[in-house]
C-alpha cells in the first residue's frame, strides 16, 4: 500500500509572507486607534507572526531544491537578509528607546534669536519655588492651541506641583458654580482653599507676564490690607440694616484683610494700609484726618469714597484737588423700571457702565442705588478719569425733595444720564516736573529717588448700595469688591518681565524681482533637473 503524499504548491507560499506582515500591522493599528489591546489585536499579531514563521521555515526545509544547491541558511543571500532584517530591527529598537528617554526626559532648545519660546527667567525661579501644588483652570467650550501651548511650558518646569486642566462648564456645571464662572473663558487659579480669577479669555490672549503676575499674588504669603474709617458716624462693620458686615466678610473670602481705624488716635495712615475706605461719614472729618488721606494719596496709596447726600464729610477739599465734585441734589428714576421690582423713583436701576477694569465684564447686568447722588469731574492735568456708572436718560438730579411730587424743573434739576461713581488715577511726577531748574547730576555716592507709585481714588456718591440686604442685589456686591480689588493694585503686574517680540524677518524685493524668483523655483529649475534625468538617461541607453 503506496503512502500518499501531500503537494504544497510553492507558488502560494510567498503569499504567506505578505498575509504574515499585514496582519500584524492591521493588528497593531487596531491596537493603537482603540486605545487598548483588546483579543481581536492581539489574535491579528500572533496570526501575523506565526503565518511569517511558517514562510522561514518553508524556505529553510520545505522549498524544493536541487541537491547540489547550497542550504538556505548557507547562502549569501539567507546571511545577506538576516543582517538586514537584525539591523532594521536594531535600528527599530534604537530609535523605540530614544523616543522613551526623550519622554521621560523631556527637554528643548530654543533656537530664536530672543528666546521666543522660551519662559522668562523670572517665571522659571518662581514656578519652581512653589512648596505645593498649583491648578489652572480654565472654563471654556475648546481648547485655545495657544493657552495649551503656554500651560504646556509652565508644566514642563513645575512637573507635579503645577497643573492644568480645560472644562467646559456646560459639561461640568457643578465645577463652573463652584468657581462662580459666569461666562466662558474665564480662567481661576486655584492653591489649597486660594482661589483667584484671572480674566476671562474672550478679552485677551493669555501671556506669560498676565499669568505669572497672578501666580506670584497667589502664593504670596501677604494678603493686601483694607482699613475702614470710624469716629464720624460712617457704616458700622456690624450685622443688620445699615451695616457692612456682608461687604466685610466678602473681603475676607477674597484674602483681603479688613480692620477699622480711627484716624484721630494716629498721626498718618499706617503703612501697610493698601486701600482706605471711607463709607458715607455722618459728621466733619477734622483737618489733621483730611492732610492725611492727602498725604497718602501723594504717596501713592488709594482710596474709597462712597458719601450719601446731604451729608458734611468734610472732604471737599481733597475732592476738588482731584477735580471731583459729589452733587448735594438726588438722584431720581422717572422711568418707572423700578415699580417692576418694588422700588421707588429715589432707588436707579443702573444698566450702564463704563470700559475700566472695575465695571468691564458687567455687560447689561443690573445694579442699584438708594438715595444716591451724581458725581462730576473735570479735567486736571496728571489725573485720569473714567466714570464707571451712568443713569438712563430718564433720570434727573432732583433739588426739592419737599414737594409733594417729583418732576422735572428744567431750571433748577440736572437732566440725565447721571454718573453715580468714578474711578481716578494719578501717575507720580517725576523730579524734573517739579521745578524748572535743571537736576543735578548726581555724585557717585548718591542713590536715584525712587519712584512713587500710582495714586487711586474712586468716588460714589451713595454707600447704600453696600450695605447689608443690598450688597447681595445683582452686581453691587461685585462693584464694591472690584473697586476694592482695583484700588488694591492687584491688576499691576509684580513681576518686571519684557514682552518677547519676534524679530522682523522680511525680505524687500521689487515686483519684478519677486516674479522672476517665482519663474525660478517653480518652472526654470524643475525642467532643468527633469532635462538633466533625460540627457543621463540617453547616455546610458
Amino acid at each position: 500500500m503506496k503512502k500518499k503524499q501531500f503537494k504544497i504548491n510553492s507558488k502560494l507560499i510567498p503569499f504567506l509572507f505578505w498575509l504574515g506582515p499585514c496582519l500584524m500591522v492591521m493588528g497593531i493599528s487596531a491596537g493603537v486607534v482603540m486605545g487598548s489591546w483588546e483579543p481581536i489585536s492581539l489574535i491579528l499579531i500572533i496570526t501575523g507572526v506565526v503565518f511569517l514563521g511558517l514562510w522561514f521555515l518553508f524556505q529553510a526545509y520545505f522549498k524544493p531544491q536541487d541537491k547540489s544547491q547550497t542550504p538556505y541558511w548557507s547562502r549569501r543571500s539567507t546571511q545577506a537578509g538576516t543582517n538586514a532584517l537584525a539591523s532594521t530591527i536594531s535600528v527599530l529598537v534604537i530609535l523605540g528607546l530614544i523616543n522613551f528617554i526623550a519622554i521621560r526626559n523631556n527637554w528643548r532648545i530654543d533656537l530664536t534669536e530672543n528666546q521666543q519660546f522660551t519662559l522668562s527667567p523670572q517665571t522659571q525661579t518662581l514656578v519652581k519655588s512653589f512648596k505645593k501644588p498649583v491648578k489652572v483652570w480654565v472654563f471654556d467650550r475648546g481648547e485655545n492651541p495657544q493657552t495649551q501651548e503656554l500651560l504646556v511650558s509652565y508644566e514642563r518646569i513645575g512637573g507635579k506641583n503645577f497643573q492644568y486642566e480645560f472644562v467646559d462648564p456646560q459639561a461640568k456645571p457643578g465645577l463652573a458654580q463652584q468657581f462662580g464662572v459666569q461666562e466662558f473663558g474665564e480662567i481661576y487659579l486655584q492653591s489649597g482653599e486660594k482661589r483667584q480669577r484671572v480674566r476671562k479669555e474672550a478679552l485677551e490672549p493669555l501671556t506669560e507676564i498676565k499669568l505669572t503676575n497672578n501666580l506670584e499674588q497667589l502664593v504670596s504669603n501677604r494678603a493686601p490690607k483694607v482699613y475702614f474709617l470710624q469716629g464720624h458716624g460712617e457704616r458700622p462693620l456690624t450685622e443688620g440694616q445699615g451695616g457692612l458686615s456682608e461687604a466685610l466678610n466678602s473681603l475676607k473670602e477674597k484674602n483681603f484683610i479688613a480692620e477699622p481705624i480711627n484716624l484721630a488716635e494716629k498721626t498718618a495712615v499706617p503703612t501697610d494700609a493698601d486701600v482706605i475706605i471711607v463709607a458715607s461719614p455722618q459728621r466733619k472729618l477734622f483737618e489733621g484726618e483730611v492732610k492725611a488721606l492727602e498725604a497718602y494719596l501723594d504717596q501713592g496709596g488709594s482710596i474709597l469714597l462712597m458719601l450719601d447726600p446731604q451729608t458734611n464729610h468734610g472732604l471737599d477739599d481733597l475732592l476738588e484737588k482731584w477735580g471731583v465734585k459729589v452733587d448735594t441734589r438726588l438722584a431720581i428714576d422717572g422711568s418707572g423700571s423700578g415699580r417692576l421690582v418694588g422700588l421707588g423713583p429715589t432707588v436707579p436701576i443702573v444698566r450702564e457702565y463704563g470700559q475700566h477694569p472695575i465695571t468691564q465684564d458687567f455687560g447689561n447686568g443690573i445694579s442699584i442705588y438708594p438715595y444716591a447722588s451724581p458725581v462730576e469731574t473735570r479735567t486736571i492735568d496728571g489725573i485720569t478719569e473714567s466714570p464707571l456708572i451712568w443713569t438712563n436718560d430718564q433720570t434727573w438730579a432732583e433739588s426739592d425733595l419737599k414737594s409733594p411730587q417729583l418732576q422735572l424743573n428744567p431750571g433748577v434739576d440736572r437732566q440725565g444720564p447721571l454718573s453715580l461713581g468714578v474711578a481716578l488715577s494719578r501717575t507720580p511726577k517725576k523730579a524734573e516736573d517739579a521745578t524748572n531748574k535743571p537736576s543735578p547730576s548726581p555724585t557717585p555716592t548718591s542713590q536715584p529717588t525712587p519712584e512713587k507709585p500710582e495714586a487711586r481714588l474712586v468716588v460714589f456718591g451713595n454707600s447704600q448700595f453696600a450695605t447689608n440686604g443690598w450688597f447681595g442685589q445683582q452686581l453691587n456686591g461685585d462693584v464694591f469688591l472690584n473697586s476694592v480689588s482695583w484700588l488694591s493694585k492687584s491688576d499691576q503686574e509684580t513681576l518686571s518681565i519684557r514682552p518677547k517680540l519676534p524679530t522682523s524677518r522680511r525680505l524687500a524685493i521689487t515686483p519684478t524681482l519677486g516674479q522672476t524668483l517665482s519663474w525660478l523655483g517653480l518652472v526654470i529649475l524643475p525642467l532643468f533637473g527633469f532635462g538633466m534625468a533625460v540627457f543621463l538617461w540617453w547616455k546610458r541607453r
